[in-house]
């Protein structure tokens, strides 16, 4: 009788990541709609059966990455919360973006980040694939929940005012964001504390004429 060996979960986790991580980097290189899944399976250098096991296609795929993006940064807003009271606006988007792009730091495209691309190939293709749209709302709303909890929080330290609605401050939050990953896409790389120095400095304007 023989006995077939039993594949790690380390080995499984390993292999998702691969396919991932190729699909993400075919995306931003030529688009969803260019991007067949015969280019994954060669960027990933694996057979069609392997591919399938883990997703179904392309639509798949990509929400697959898109949800696992938006997690990792509603958990990390999370935490924030939970640790005690967050650290200055300036300074948790800084340590949250930072973290975002290093884990993808090695994807790239001729040699630039991949993963401002993808972000703005993502974004055009939710004006027409529905099923895309429904699991980035539901991804940016549990972003913007996790950041409405940041706010409270301020509020209720004392060091925000308290006559904004929190969701009010996470949408411009969030849109802070997306607009300097989709300059990266546009206008080449630039570090996460150009971001930190700008928000640094509006948060220091004063109501008081000089």
């Amino acid at each position: 009788m023989v006995t077939m060996a039993r594949v790690s979960q380390a080995h499984l986790d390993a292999r998702r990541r691969q396919i991932l991580d190729g699909a993400a980097v075919c995306f931003a290189r030529n688009g969803f709609h260019a991007t067949s899944m015969q280019d994954v399976l060669k960027e990933v250098d694996l057979s069609a059966g392997a591919v399938y096991r883990y997703f179904s296609g392309k639509d798949e795929l990509i929400a697959a990455i898109v949800g696992e993006v938006l997690g990792e940064v509603r958990a990390a807003f999370e935490e924030a919360v939970r640790l005690g009271p967050p650290p200055p606006p300036d300074v948790l988007v800084a340590s949250v973006l930072s973290r975002t792009l290093a884990a993808r730091e090695s994807l790239t495209v001729d040699g630039r980040p991949a993963f401002p691309r993808l972000v703005v190939q993502v974004w055009t293709e939710t004006l027409r694939n529905s099923e895309l749209s429904a699991v980035l709302q539901e991804g940016y709303g549990a972003v913007r929940e996790a950041w409405g909890d940041v706010v409270r929080a301020y509020q209720d330290a004392g060091i925000m005012r308290s006559d904004v609605p929190p969701d009010h401050v996470a949408r411009t939050m969030v849109a802070t964001v997306l607009g300097f990953i989709a300059q990266q896409s546009l206008l080449g790389p630039a570090p996460v504390e150009v971001l930190s120095d700008g928000l640094r400095a509006l948060m220091s304007m004063s109501h008081e004429q000089k």
